[in-house]
């Protein structure tokens, strides 16, 4: 076998965000992420300027510095370089990869002009880091050339975290093995959800759990209906006049400012989860949906996102 072969077909199977994106994403995202506040920020500055290198340059001893300052009091001569929409475009490309390089000079830098820092002892010009290859060729620093040192640091991102890649056959070899059907369970199986009143919340709402992601899929059990992403997060338990819907979280991290949830740690139930919320009517839909979203959120990781 390969080497590293399953590892491969590991990362290219992840369900989700979990998933490795497309070079054009990747790509598109290093434009405009927040670099600056990543936790790892001294790792991806650290590949990219040694990347390929023999003599590694030690990145620790250097500091980050802002092309474009981060003072919000910037000096008249900035704000004529950036233009009349100076104010947008330092909130906008401030801490994203364009921006951002990397110096033994920073005290000496401080918030002069971008000329200043690349002409001054130690400057741009004489730096011998490849982060700042090209800074001490350019005449001005303004939206534009933040855009284009993105563009290009990106396009050397691609090479530093290549996607892996395998045949589609391969692949196919380590893709999902069908299962034997669950008792092939659908709606018609539950009554309540053929009534014309509940029926008509339930199908809000699998429409808006379906929405929250194309991982996201619907199987019809014998008691309850299951949504998962990479196991359950919420299931729902069709009553007369009711969905009860069981959360697949702790109840101690549920944010319900309204108090709908019920903690039933411990308690007998059918579904996944330790909290039990109703949905009654469509009215109600777009608060338990932020519930529902939260326990969706929690399992792929992504807690605490904006």
């Amino acid at each position: 076998m390969p080497r590293f072969e399953s590892i491969r077909a590991h990362f290219l199977t992840l369900p989700s965000y979990r998933r490795f994106p497309s070079d054009d994403e990747f790509r598109r995202d290093l434009h405009t992420r927040d670099l600056y506040n990543f936790r790892s920020r001294s790792y991806w500055l650290r590949r990219l300027e040694n990347h390929g290198r023999k003599e590694r340059v030690a990145v620790d001893e250097y500091t980050i510095e802002h092309i474009l300052p981060q003072n919000p009091n910037l000096s008249a001569a900035w704000k004529l370089a950036l233009g009349p929409e100076w104010e947008r475009v330092q909130k906008q490309w401030l801490h994203t990869l364009g921006n951002l390089t990397l110096t033994g000079y920073n005290a000496e830098y401080s918030d002069r002009t971008f000329i200043q820092k690349r002409d001054m002892t130690g400057g741009f010009k004489e730096s011998p880091l490849r982060l700042n290859a090209g800074l001490g060729q350019l005449d001005a620093w303004n939206e534009e050339a933040i855009k284009t040192r993105a563009g290009q640091l990106a396009d050397q991102a691609l090479a530093v975290w290549a996607a892996p890649e395998l045949d589609d056959g391969i692949l196919a070899k380590y893709g999902p093995t069908k299962v034997e059907e669950k008792g092939g369970y659908t709606i018609n199986n539950h009554p309540n959800l053929l009534a014309s009143g509940i029926r008509d919340v339930f199908e809000a709402f699998r429409k808006e759990v379906l929405a929250l992601d194309p991982c996201v899929t619907e199987e019809f059990l014998k008691l309850y209906v299951a949504y998962k992403a990479e196991t359950n997060f919420v299931d729902v338990v069709p009553q007369a006049k009711r969905l009860l819907l069981t959360l697949n979280m702790l109840f101690a991290d549920i944010n319900d400012p309204k108090g709908l949830c019920k903690d039933v740690t411990g308690l007998g139930r059918w579904g996944n989860g330790d909290i039990h919320v109703s949905l009654s009517s469509i009215e109600e839909l777009p608060y338990v949906m932020g519930l529902v979203r939260q326990s969706y959120e929690r399992q792929m990781g992504n807690e605490g996102q904006p």
